[in-house]
């Protein structure tokens, strides 16, 4: 008994410490879907109203350009209370899923109770993080914070603050609303950057920054070069728009029948992409994360580089050598410089050829382990399913009623299709990049994936009291 009390009070640490931190309650009574998307707007728009509100102490000429990707990526707004976006709940999720995956922590996530630590951990070890990558922010130089010690101090307890208003917003939407916060913030994000990169008439650095106005005015202009590259990536967006719905739909039906009622069953959808788009969420938010932790320490060069340990940047923020480089997508994954408008234009280069192949490795290799690990901790494993199937009634047909033996059944597909699906979209999301389709190639995939995704959760509601643009839209 003497050696159990302390495995006990381990145990109960982190819900004895989050009962003690904010959190958002579950409703008592059903919320319609009219009142689930209620407080998903409202969550949204507060989300957007405080990305306006800049950051008090930081200096007045501050230019963040060098970090859309972290922007896109997590959802953020740099400079404002935003600046650290989803972070925290992205990067505490990365840390539990390998300390769990790896068997570190040895908690059996497929029980109720094994799922329910790894949660109240992560949720306590994001509200952690947040104080931890504030202060990593404006430590690093990533916000450029003018006064003394207690301005550098109040500016860090500002980003803080910021990160643990999003954790909350994110269970207000994942209790009260509908879908997940994560994914509505990174979508509402990546859309804004969507928007003004193919419409916007505003010049950004002596170029038009909206893809359609810009090539027609090259047009009108006779420079049929800067035509092309502004065309080029409003043609790729539309073609990883393509896949990704095209990629959504491909899926093996499995047959279920009810075991009380004969002649009646359904099929059961397991998708390619099964695990969706949580592998890559993971995956760019730790290439953020190394981005972000190769400033630390980093010290300007004679000839005007930031390096550190891990690489060196330029004057305007972009990797230039060491791992930073090769773990970034040439052009910073960006629309302006991408790895097919170098090869279009004859000024690609054999480092960055290498650099692209790196990345490609490296985001397929880590959405494929993100998406094995996503699967064993959020109870989408065989055994899961196969029991959460089997309380409902179903089995599949010409086998007996036995959780074990459709867990046998959904092993030949759920192991094979977690790899699967995590490569392809790994593989994808590199594509997209390197492309340079237009919100950078990773967040317009992220944003199609969450809108389909939205589309396909609205089609299982029921919509009878919703509003008929609405019903129009799923196609009812």
């Amino acid at each position: 008994m003497e050696e159990q009390q302390p495995e006990k009070e381990k145990k109960d640490f982190a819900s004895r410490v989050v009962k003690l931190l904010p959190a958002i309650s579950k409703p008592e009574y059903k919320q319609g879907l009219n009142q689930r998307l209620k407080w998903t707007g409202i969550a949204l728009l507060l989300y957007l109203l405080l990305s306006w509100i800049t950051i008090y102490g930081i200096a007045e000429d501050a230019s963040f350009e060098q970090f859309k990707f972290f922007e896109i990526v997590l959802g953020s707004k740099f400079g404002s209370i935003m600046t650290l976006g989803i972070g925290p709940i992205v990067t505490g999720g990365i840390i539990m899923q390998l300390l769990v995956g790896s068997k570190i922590l040895s908690w059996d996530t497929t029980k109720p109770e094994g799922r329910k630590k790894f949660q109240t951990w992560n949720k306590l070890l994001a509200l952690a993080l947040a104080f931890v990558e504030a202060a990593a922010f404006v430590l690093a130089g990533a916000l450029p914070v003018t006064g003394s010690l207690p301005i550098i101090l109040f500016a860090i307890l500002q980003l803080a603050a910021g990160g643990i208003i999003v954790i909350m917003l994110d269970e207000l939407v994942s209790k009260w609303g509908f879908g997940s916060g994560v994914s509505l913030f990174i979508a509402a994000g990546v859309a804004t950057q969507v928007v003004i990169g193919l419409v916007s008439p505003l010049s950004v650095g002596g170029r038009i920054a909206g893809g359609i106005p810009g090539f027609i005015f090259s047009l009108l202009g006779g420079n049929s070069s800067l035509a092309i590259a502004y065309l080029l990536p409003i043609i790729t967006t539309a073609i990883v728009f393509l896949i990704v719905v095209f990629a959504q739909h491909i899926k093996i039906q499995i047959p279920l029948s009810f075991a009380t009622l004969r002649g009646f069953g359904r099929t059961w959808d397991l998708k390619l992409l099964y695990t969706s788009n949580i592998p890559v969420i993971l995956t760019a938010a730790l290439i953020a994360n190394v981005q972000l932790l190769g400033r630390v320490g980093a010290t300007v060069t004679p000839d005007g580089l930031t390096c550190s340990l891990m690489g060196c940047f330029d004057q305007i923020g972009n990797a230039v050598s060491g791992v930073v480089y090769y773990l970034s997508a040439p052009g910073g994954g960006g629309f302006q410089n991408s790895l097919l408008l170098q090869a279009v234009f004859g000024s690609l280069i054999p480092s960055e050829v290498i650099r692209a192949l790196t990345y490609i490795l490296f985001m397929a290799v880590g959405a494929t382990i993100f998406s094995v690990f996503w699967v064993n901790t959020a109870g989408m494993g065989a055994a899961t399913v196969a029991k959460q199937l089997d309380s409902s009634g179903m089995q599949i047909p010409g086998y007996r009623r036995d959780p074990k033996v459709m867990e046998a059944v959904l092993n030949r597909y759920i192991p094979p299709l977690s790899v699967m699906g995590g490569l392809a979209i790994g593989l994808l999301a590199a594509f997209a990049d390197l492309v340079g389709a237009i919100g950078t190639g990773t967040g317009i995939l992220l944003t199609v994936m969450i809108v389909y995704n939205y589309y396909e959760q609205l089609q299982r509601e029921k919509l009878d009291d919703a509003h008929p643009l609405l019903r129009k839209i799923v196609g009812e």
